[in-house]
């Protein structure tokens, strides 16, 4: 029914062709995964369209969240929730389904920190950002799964964006003291947005090869905090422009 040949071997192989040269384990079994991961993605970014359209076309719970001390301190316990989310989830990723219900405390807390963002910028930049976003995660995506079947590996990039992501992690604790101007925000959000982007195929190429079929719940938050983060850096960098 699936089309494979008489006498074929699955653990071998499969119906599929392989993902990249020299790939011993079976096409379909990580197909399987690779489906299951972004299927939880794309629900990731769906609740989290939905729970920031909701904060930026409900105008009291932005209102709030800014007008009051218990509003604003609320509002810090949700910018601090997908951290301290994170330490349980690290370590029941393996666990259904506590490791889902997790992730979605993690996501909508997440979501929360997107909708008021976007709560005090203008519809046309948000479009904007939110169209490159796709545009760039749809094409690296495409991209390193047919750099993959070429044999082309990016692991190398682990340690330089690591270094990078500190860099840029300082830099935003010196801006509390000295903000940037309007072109240093611009090229701030410009080499984040780059970074991030080399963030998507680092963490591809992770979900292609490395990444255990127990490890889809990591792999998608992987995933999720990189198109978030360029998300987060197309809408500096439009803004400043704008």
């Amino acid at each position: 029914m699936f089309g494979y040949q008489k006498g074929q071997d699955l653990e071998a192989g499969g119906a599929s062709e392989p993902l990249y040269p020299g790939m011993v384990e079976s096409p379909d079994l990580r197909w399987a995964l690779i489906h299951k991961i972004y299927v939880i993605l794309f629900v990731q970014i769906a609740l989290t369209a939905a729970v920031a359209a909701f904060v930026v076309k409900v105008h009291a719970v932005s209102e709030f969240f800014v007008s009051s001390n218990a509003g604003f301190a609320l509002y810090i316990f949700f910018i601090l929730l997908p951290i301290i989310s994170l330490c349980p989830l690290s370590y029941y990723y393996q666990k259904h389904p506590v490791n889902l219900l997790l992730l979605g405390l993690f996501t909508v807390a997440i979501s929360i920190a997107v909708g008021m963002t976007c709560a005090f910028t203008s519809g046309k930049v948000i479009l904007e950002a939110a169209i490159i976003t796709a545009v760039v995660v749809i094409s690296l995506t495409a991209y390193t799964f047919w750099a993959a079947k070429r044999g082309h590996d990016f692991n190398f990039l682990g340690p330089f964006m690591f270094s990078a992501l500190m860099v840029l992690f300082s830099f935003a604790l010196i801006q509390i003291f000295f903000p940037l101007g309007k072109m240093d925000d611009m090229i701030y959000g410009a080499l984040t947005s780059i970074i991030f982007s080399g963030y998507i195929i680092y963490d591809t190429i992770n979900v292609i090869k490395r990444y255990t079929y127990d490890e889809y719940v990591w792999a998608a938050v992987s995933l999720y905090l990189d198109v978030i983060n360029l998300f987060f850096s197309l809408l500096r960098l439009v803004r400043a422009n704008n």
